[in-house]
């Protein structure tokens, strides 16, 4: 394992500049380790809905989780306001940065990250987890 560092700067997208970052670096397998920035809108799917609420403002970023790969992420955000009010969902294009975001990934090299629809599952592609090439010549 190892980590990459990265900072977004204002306007950017968070999501599609962390799918960018991940794609350019080929990582196949990594998590967010941590993000601390700001927004000045937020977009995200809250649990159990289909659709997106969007929301502006000025938010920081007080937590992010989730997996990343070239094969397909999954990231949770939550943001609080000025009042200290947090909100919190499935993090989807949308977001954009305020000051910054400072990206802080572990990268795993011995494996893959997928999502695949899975039979008899929960309907939505869910992760799965393969040998890398390099580690299937070990």
């Amino acid at each position: 394992m190892h980590a990459m560092t990265f900072r977004l700067k204002p306007g950017l997208d968070l999501f599609d500049s962390i799918e960018s970052f991940v794609v350019e670096n080929g990582i196949q397998a990594g998590c967010v380790l941590s993000c601390v920035g700001s927004l000045t809108h937020v977009t995200l799917r809250l649990a159990n809905r289909a659709s997106y609420n969007d929301y502006d403002g000025h938010f920081e970023i007080v937590s992010i989780t989730g997996t990343v790969s070239t094969h397909g992420s999954h990231i949770h955000l939550a943001v609080s306001d000025g009042e200290g009010m947090t909100l919190g969902g499935h993090l989807v294009p949308g977001c954009k940065i305020y000051t910054t975001a400072e990206i802080v990934l572990a990268v795993f090299e011995d494996v893959i990250y997928k999502r695949e629809l899975l039979e008899n599952d929960s309907g939505y592609e869910e992760l799965t987890v393969h040998a890398s090439i390099s580690d299937k010549k070990r």
